[in-house]
């Protein structure tokens, strides 16, 4: 009996070290991509900002390209209220099934001087990019 206890405590304890060892994983997969996820973010919005559309479209993931266009991305981005600066407010990483994703929340300014609060998926596909409608 006692060494069926005893194994059955170690099998527990290798669970348990084993739980533990994928929630330190897990915890430093979204601690180092907190970084590239606001560089991602802040890069895709200082190019939409200074005009350089064609360089933000590049960040775009490719579900978000084969909705858009680069012709008419850089419409819909110069289309009034056009966003002339933008702030980033907080960064978020997770992941789902261990793939790391990042959500960005900005407050943009449009040339309007009205200032909106929107959030920017940000997923790890060949890089980090911008992914859904960006704002």
């Amino acid at each position: 009996m006692r060494v069926g206890l005893v194994f059955a405590g170690a099998g527990v304890a290798l669970c348990c070290i084993g739980v533990a060892g994928l929630g330190a994983w897990n915890v430093q997969v979204v601690t180092q991509a907190a970084g590239p996820v606001r560089e991602t973010a802040e890069g895709f919005l200082r190019e939409v900002t200074t005009g350089d559309t064609g360089s933000a479209y590049e960040r775009l993931c490719a579900d978000a390209r084969s909705r858009w266009s680069e012709l008419g991305f850089t419409s819909w981005v110069r289309t009034p209220p056009i966003v002339r600066d933008y702030a980033i407010v907080d960064v978020s990483v997770a992941t789902d099934r261990g793939k790391p994703h990042g959500t960005v929340t900005v407050r943009l300014t449009r040339d309007s001087g009205a200032t909106e609060q929107r959030e920017l998926s940000v997923v790890r596909e060949d890089g980090w990019r911008v992914c859904g409608d960006p704002y």
